[in-house]
């Protein structure tokens, strides 16, 4: 049976969430997919009441989960909008291939064509075991150890993703990313010196509850999902040389990939 997008109460027996829980989920759906466009205002309080069977209390504890989330603004006594830029699509493929020389990572220069200030911070570098999903990607054996780089990456001063890149230490030893500095360029161009050119990505991405260390780094309101990308760099011959872990908030992100018929 299909549940009308307008009947709220059709579903309701079965979801065992706080109403305003499931409130804030309507109108979230409704954001994102853009029923409710950035700028617009959101459905009055009465309106909402209305539709939704709910108290005043209700509807503006659904509208305050908004607001922590950053998918709406506004204040007391005023109408409650939906926030500009509410969810960027990030394109994977335009960040794989080395930028040119001299030229700053692509990631920095390809958002910064959405009308952002990116920034890039280096949180850390260590040579570590990987866990289990990073080490079979890379071929790694049990108790075999990579090099890790681990950076937090910010859109006008937000944070948006974490990011944790691990290289084989046979590749990344006596290299600069062993060192705690920005690369030049980023690691795409930096393999391709060392000979090891980006040939193939392949990305696994999957919706999960953020850990505590994910939540504080990323500022996460509540417990929504996050989206979990692992992606695996392959090289000539299908050589492994690079495994990374990217987690970014899933309600404010999403990702577009482009396919050919094989």
């Amino acid at each position: 049976m299909t549940v009308p997008r307008n009947d709220p109460t059709a579903a309701s027996s079965s979801d065992r969430r706080p109403l305003h829980e499931r409130i804030a989920a309507d109108l979230r759906d409704e954001i994102m997919s853009g029923d409710l466009p950035p700028g617009g205002k959101l459905p009055s309080t009465v309106k909402l009441k209305e539709r939704f069977d709910a108290s005043s209390a209700t509807v503006q504890k659904a509208l305050q989960l908004l607001k922590e989330e950053g998918l709406a603004v506004g204040r007391a006594g005023s109408a409650v909008t939906v926030r500009e830029h509410r969810q960027r699509t990030m394109r994977p493929a335009s960040y794989m291939a080395p930028a040119p020389s001299g030229e700053p990572y692509r990631w920095l220069t390809e958002t910064s064509k959405l009308g952002t200030h990116p920034h890039s911070t280096l949180l850390d570098v260590t040579e570590t075991v990987p866990p289990t999903d990073v080490a079979a990607r890379l071929g790694l054996g049990e108790g075999r150890t990579a090099i890790l780089r681990r950076q937090i990456l910010t859109l006008d001063g937000e944070p948006v993703e974490l990011v944790a890149s691990y290289y084989p230490a046979d590749i990344a030893r006596s290299t600069p990313l062993t060192e705690r500095r920005k690369i030049r360029g980023g690691t795409p161009a930096l393999l391709a010196e060392l000979g090891f050119p980006p040939r193939r990505s392949v990305d696994r991405v999957s919706a999960r509850v953020p850990t505590q260390e994910q939540t504080a780094a990323l500022l996460l309101p509540g417990n929504l999902p996050v989206l979990r990308t692992l992606r695996v760099v392959l090289s000539n011959a299908e050589r492994p040389i690079e495994a990374t872990v990217m987690v970014k908030a899933g309600h404010l992100y999403e990702l577009q990939y482009e396919f050919t018929p094989e």
